[in-house]
């Protein structure tokens, strides 16, 4: 993989950028296996960045997510439009167009979004839109014109990816139990692991996928999540040994609603930048068996952004 590329920008000071040269997971992907959640950066040359971004990222493009892809032993991607670039989808839907049929994508739409430009984003491949409720990187979008986005594209079998810290669950539980499609939660609902997997604050997060069959969760970003950090214990290729038991519990309580990504290339790390080999071969930690690993990696991916494949799809 060659390294990133400067664009027509200044990168944000003290964000890493992606790590290059990873190293070849030990663990062997199922195949078909799809990394349901990476996305495009730019290059800033072809695609800018939005005006009203947080933060300016490095250069991360298309053919290098799937060189990335590859080297993992990955069948496929599903690629989510990126905080950097805004509403501005064009980036994203130009590499799920190029992708011959091997990536899918998750919008980030406005209210003013018009039924054609929904029609020609579902030819696209794109099969989802993004909800971020995370302040440090966005501002709100008021619940009412999501809403209003949710109850147009539920027509077309999309479904809502929810960004969100645990802390501001309660607050936005009401909102997320009333929208009309399936939705996914990003990254565990981002739980401080270095509270109790049995604590209030992840059992309201179980709940919440307990209660409501139409709620999945994505395992994914333990690098984000640790205290532990990086470091592997007695050799082993296993860090970031402290967010295991709450993603292994979700991926065993639900695993029909279960989905994992590498989360490359990894904006907005300051402290240290993943090897995404190791990310892959964190995966047997949190799906313990050859069938949990089939339905994380394969099964649920497929069936959510490629049912047309599916049997009975």
């Amino acid at each position: 993989m060659s390294q990133p590329t400067p664009g027509n920008f200044t990168k944000t000071a003290g964000w890493l950028d992606w790590y290059d040269g990873p190293s070849k997971p030990r663990f062997e992907l199922p195949p078909g296996s799809v990394d349901a959640h990476c996305h495009v950066f730019g290059p800033g040359a072809e695609f800018p960045y939005a005006p009203e971004r947080k933060y300016t990222p490095c250069d991360a493009s298309k053919a290098q997510l799937f060189a990335l892809r590859d080297h993992l032993g990955f069948a496929r991607n599903v690629i989510v439009q990126a905080t950097c670039h805004g509403s501005d989808n064009r980036a994203m839907i130009d590499a799920c167009r190029t992708s011959a049929g091997r990536a899918r994508g998750v919008a980030t739409l406005r209210r003013t979004v018009t039924d054609d430009d929904l029609r020609q984003l579902n030819a696209a491949g794109v099969r989802g839109v993004r909800f971020n409720f995370v302040r440090r990187l966005v501002d709100f979008t008021p619940k009412d014109e999501l809403m209003d986005i949710a109850h147009r594209i539920a027509p077309l079998g999309w479904h809502v990816v929810v960004y969100f810290e645990a802390a501001d669950l309660p607050e936005l539980w009401d909102f997320f139990t009333t929208l009309p499609t399936t939705v996914v939660v990003d990254h565990i609902g981002r739980p401080d692991v270095s509270k109790p997997v049995d604590g209030p604050e992840f059992e309201l997060f179980v709940k919440l996928l307990r209660e409501h069959a139409n709620v999945w969760s994505k395992v994914s970003c333990p690098e984000r999540l640790s205290v532990a950090g990086p470091k592997a214990l007695d050799g082993e290729r296993a860090p970031y040994r402290d967010v295991v038991p709450f993603a292994r519990r979700i991926v065993e309580t639900f695993p029909d609603r279960v989905l994992w990504g590498t989360d490359w290339p990894h904006p907005n790390l300051k402290d240290h930048m993943p090897d995404d080999g190791l990310l892959v071969d964190f995966i047997p930690h949190i799906a313990t068996t050859p069938e949990l690993q089939r339905k994380l990696l394969v099964d649920n991916p497929m069936r959510l952004y490629w049912p047309e494949e599916c049997k009975g799809g």
